[in-house]
């Protein structure tokens, strides 16, 4: 697998909480998207593990194609 599953285009907006560790589903199999299930076994892919710095309400990459994983950068909007 080359190039990730682009699950959705837009991002997920999620309530993250300070302190708790998270998983981001980088190869886009994941069936609890945005975050890892384990479905990136055999794929070369593996999760971007995150702590969240402060309790809020964060948009994460649903496109896969973002700069600044697992944040969404924008990249969804040059996607054709």
């Amino acid at each position: 697998m080359d190039e990730p599953e682009r699950p959705q285009l837009n991002p997920y907006q999620v309530e993250l909480v300070e302190g708790k560790r998270y998983a981001w589903c980088a190869c886009g199999l994941s069936k609890r998207q945005p975050f890892c299930d384990g479905s990136h076994a055999g794929t070369g892919f593996e999760p971007v593990m995150f702590t969240a710095e402060r309790t809020e309400t964060a948009l994460l990459c649903g496109c896969k194609d973002t700069d600044t994983p697992p944040f969404c950068d924008g990249s969804h909007m040059l996607i054709f």
